[in-house]
This record gives structure tokens, sequence and C-alpha cells, in this order.
């Protein structure tokens, strides 16, 4: 059977986290994500990705980690993943005892989805030259392996730089929590098989079954088993895909994705709601 999640950003105007990881564990969802922007610019200078104006909640997320931590100490099953850790936006010595104490609070609960950022002027505030934004996220990502699983850890990179060290505690999981690459560029296969246990794409536009491929080859360069990754995929009811939301679902099944995530948007409570009640019903259909 297929799992399911929600992914939304958490903000004041919002349904707060508690809330809807409390509904998300009563409704048969297995985990609910949460996204990251430590601010914006206000210069503006970097379109928005998407297209068109940037949408008002992007000013208004929520830290992932304290509102994970909050659904943490109301749900007993419930998975927590963030979608997605701006991982060059962090300390990484804080980084890392951040997620282990919240895999700890959670009991092992914990998903990390990561990307690198889209906003120049976000990750020029945070010291990093946004060409250099993906080396930086690499280095991060093994340093903080070697934080998770060694007494004494050290790393030394080019971003990332320390001697040996003891950082306490470990994360309940052992190796650390699953590290999910949410990113869908050509080079996000290597990258994936190279650092990561999963692919977190949203389905927009790109090549998914070509992707998985991408990834399962590039983890057999490596003498890595891509079958064991974890593969989920992003989508909404508004991308109107071809046939409707539930076959498209049934190919991504299909395809070899094991979990599939509905992205919420940030709006008013009274608008989230209906469209929470209406993926409800929708995996129902799955169980």
């Amino acid at each position: 059977m297929a799992d399911f999640g929600i992914s939304t950003a958490a903000t004041q105007v919002s349904i707060q986290p508690i809330e809807m990881g409390q509904w998300c564990e009563a409704h048969g969802f297995e985990s609910l994500w949460l996204g990251e922007h430590s601010h914006i610019p206000a210069s503006r200078k970097t379109p928005f990705p998407l297209g068109g104006e940037l949408p008002e909640s992007y000013k208004q997320f929520f830290d992932p980690y304290i509102g994970l931590t909050a659904v943490a100490a109301v749900t007993s099953k419930l998975k927590l993943g963030t979608a997605v850790c701006l991982v060059p936006e962090h300390n990484v010595i804080n980084l890392a005892k951040m997620i282990a104490c919240l895999d700890r609070v959670s009991n092992g609960r914990f998903l990390f989805g990561i990307g690198a950022g889209w906003n120049v002027e976000e990750m020029a505030d945070h010291g990093v030259d946004f060409k250099d934004r993906w080396k930086v996220t690499r280095e991060s990502i093994l340093a903080m392996r070697e934080i998770w699983t060694r007494d004494l850890a050290e790393y030394h990179g080019k971003f990332v730089n320390f001697d040996a060290m003891w950082c306490w505690p470990k994360p309940m999981q052992a190796g650390g929590p699953p590290v999910l690459m949410g990113a869908w560029s050509q080079w996000a296969p290597k990258r994936a098989a190279e650092y990561c246990n999963g692919w977190l794409p949203v389905d927009a536009g790109i090549d998914l079954a070509a992707g998985i491929a991408a990834m399962r080859a590039a983890a057999a360069e490596r003498g890595r088993t891509g079958e064991h990754f974890d593969l989920s995929v992003m989508t909404a009811e508004e991308m109107n895909p071809p046939g409707g939301l539930e076959a498209r679902i049934r190919e991504y099944l299909k395809m070899g994705f094991n979990r599939v995530m509905f992205m919420i948007p940030a709006l008013g409570p009274d608008k989230q709601w209906p469209i929470l009640e209406r993926y409800a019903a929708l995996i129902r259909k799955f169980a």
C-alpha cells in the first residue's frame, strides 16, 4: 500500500502545525512535511521560480523544526519531514544537533528532505555564494553524517571544516534520518546517489520515470542498490494531471514511488480544510 503525506508551509494565518498534525494522523496520512525560508529579502531581485508574483505566504514561513517538534509531542505514528530544508542557510553543527534532537523526541520519525534554495539574495544574507550552494549542501550532509554516527567526529572540506569533537545526542535512526534529495535537475540523480537515501521531486513537467532510472543507474555506479531508495513525489489537485489525480497517483505507484505528498497552499484554515478533506477522501481509495 502506498504512503500518503501532506506538505505545506505553516504560517501565522494557516492551520497551526499541532492541529494539522493531529488531523493527518487521524485521517490516514503517513507524514506531514513543512517547508522552510528563513526570510525573503525585500529587494525581490530573484524572480519566483514558478512565475508570477511571490505568494505572500513565503514571507511568513514558520521554523519547520519548531513546528515539527510540536507535532511530535501530540502524535505517535505520524512521520515528520522537511520539504525542504535549505541546507546552505544553516550552521552545520547546530543543524546536526537540532535534527538529532528532533529525531529523538519523535522516537525516530523524522525524514530529512533537503534542497539548496533558489533565492540568490537569501543565500547571500547567510554568507553563501549562490553558485556554491550545492557544494555547501554536499559537504554539510557528509559532515552531519559524521556527527550523527561517530563518537568523535571531524570533517575537513572547503566549505565545512571542524576538528575532532563530541556532539550528542545521536539520532534515534541508525546512521541518521533518511535524506531525500528535493531537487529535479539533471544533476539531482548523481547527487542523490552520492549522499542521499532517496528522491523528492515535484511532478512539474519532468520525466519522473527517467529520473528514477537515472538515479538507480548512478547508485549502481557507486555500488548502491537503488531499489532501496525512498521515492516520494509531490503533487496537487490544481496541477490538473491528464486523466485526473487518482489516475496519476496510480502511475506514480507503477513507476516505483512509495510515497505521494499533497501540497497544501498556505491559506487561511477556511480554505485549507476543504482541500484536506478532499485528499483524505482520495487516499481512502488506495487503502
